[in-house]
């Protein structure tokens, strides 16, 4: 049986009606109403146990909170709860922030639900595109290739440089990824099949971490992940139940083979194996924060980071990789 599948016929264990899942990992059934409340008390645990909203914010000088917002079912659900948690709360101040890439119909139509969401939260909402800031579109990029690389490699790069700058523009205090916990899963896979120990430390102190337990780097907006404990499957049920305008499609260019196989991989182990997402995530974290404490020594700088000479972004080069990208473009 898989991880999260509706059961229309089992009842829920909470109130006995009829429960739209079934999570394998823990036995539980659950109706609509408990389901919801479920994956939100998930995502408000994590922003207590991170020690997302500081002791310092107050009404009079609130904190900045800019939401990566695609479109897609993650950031939508991110955003929902969120603005349910805190958008009456006059110590946070909730910001949208949507990056145009330049794939014609995909990103409009995400676009499009984006502003239906944040309209009718009445959630400032700032969308910053690839072709004005680069002077480059993710179609012609795809099709040039000069690098001879996946076009998630150069989107990649490109829409990080764009919300870091951006968030920081905004006054942002936090920047806020929808990334669940299919995603940090493969993520940690990846990077323990590479056996890259400096990419695990950095994962610590860049997202996975909680706030009092990081490196405190003064380079870049400080990054959390609120819907990192809810797995893929139960974010899109959540969309659905809530009727949200999310745009479920995958971008036309997506061609991330490596991601792709661990996914399938971990689908299977996660299948036959129930709970096993939440054991790799459990392990790898206290991995990481072991990984972070070595690689910054007792005192110590966790990178040597400069201003690139080019576009002054930091970086730990002289000419950082989106300047490089952009030279082959």
């Amino acid at each position: 049986m898989s991880a999260a599948r509706q059961a229309p016929s089992m009842d829920c264990d909470k109130c006995g009606r009829d429960a739209v899942m079934h999570a394998a990992y823990s036995g539980a059934h659950l109706c609509d109403e408990h389901f919801r409340a479920s994956v939100e008390k998930r995502v408000r645990r994590r922003v207590r146990e991170d020690g997302l909203l500081s002791a310092a914010a107050t009404p009079e000088d609130p904190e900045t909170w800019v939401i990566g917002l695609s479109g897609g079912k993650d950031s939508v659900v991110l955003t929902q709860i969120l603005h349910e948690t805190f958008g009456r709360d006059p110590r946070v101040e909730l910001v949208a922030l949507s990056i145009h890439e330049g794939i014609e119909g995909y990103r409009d139509e995400s676009l499009a639900a984006c502003r239906e969401l944040t309209a009718d939260l009445d959630i400032r909402h700032e969308v910053v595109g690839y072709e004005e800031e680069f002077d480059v579109r993710m179609d012609d990029v795809a099709e040039e290739d000069p690098m001879d690389m996946a076009p998630c490699a150069y989107c990649g790069v490109f829409r990080r440089d764009l919300i870091e700058e951006y968030a920081e523009a905004l006054g942002a205090d936090k920047l806020l990824m929808g990334h669940n916990l299919d995603d940090e899963v493969e993520t940690a896979l990846m990077n323990l099949f590479e056996g890259d120990i400096s990419q695990i430390a950095k994962h610590f102190d860049a997202s996975l971490g909680g706030f009092d337990e990081r490196h405190e780097s003064t380079e870049f907006v400080p990054r959390a992940k609120p819907l990192r404990d809810v797995p893929e499957k139960e974010v899109a049920l959540y969309a659905h139940l809530r009727d949200l305008p999310a745009h479920i499609t995958e971008c036309p260019h997506a061609s991330e083979a490596y991601r792709g196989e661990i996914q399938q991989h971990l689908h299977e182990l996660e299948e036959n194996h129930p709970g096993t997402r939440h054991s790799i995530i459990a392990g790898y974290e206290k991995l990481a924060k072991l990984a972070a404490r070595e690689r910054r020594g007792e005192g110590g700088e966790a990178e040597d980071l400069g201003d690139c000479e080019r576009c002054g972004s930091t970086t730990g080069r002289d000419v950082c990789r989106k300047c490089r990208m952009l030279e082959a473009l």
